[in-house]
């Protein structure tokens, strides 16, 4: 399976572009750059881990993208509190963390059963 193929690939990717053409005309370039390199960084991983060898090093990838995770989670908190972005847009983009984090641990547990994903 290729990773194009995964939804949590797909719904990360799609937050993503989501988060990145929100924020263009954001100018606090410091706070942008974090922001979406943390949130591309949650595909780019889950795809790497993927496309890896060993399940060990699948599984070392994908626990990558679950701390991009987390990390792009907080950063959205604060880009709510700052006015970044509306609450209910931060809190809709709060909750698809949560459930990519989610699939993430789905996919990992999949593949540490030795199942390939």
């Amino acid at each position: 399976m290729s990773f194009e193929d995964l939804d949590v690939w797909k719904r990360s990717t799609r937050l993503t572009v989501e988060i990145h053409k929100h924020l263009r005309g954001v100018r606090d370039f410091g706070f942008r750059d974090q922001i979406t390199r943390s949130a591309l960084s949650v595909p780019s991983n889950a795809a790497e881990g993927v496309e890896r060898g060993s399940l060990n090093e699948k599984v070392r990838f994908l626990t990558y993208a679950k701390g991009s995770c987390g990390e792009l989670r907080t950063r959205l908190y604060v880009g709510v509190e700052i006015g970044y972005f509306e609450r209910d847009v931060g809190r809709e983009w709060i909750e698809q963390t949560r459930e990519t984090l989610a699939m993430l641990v789905g996919l990992m547990r999949t593949i540490e059963r030795g199942v390939e994903p």
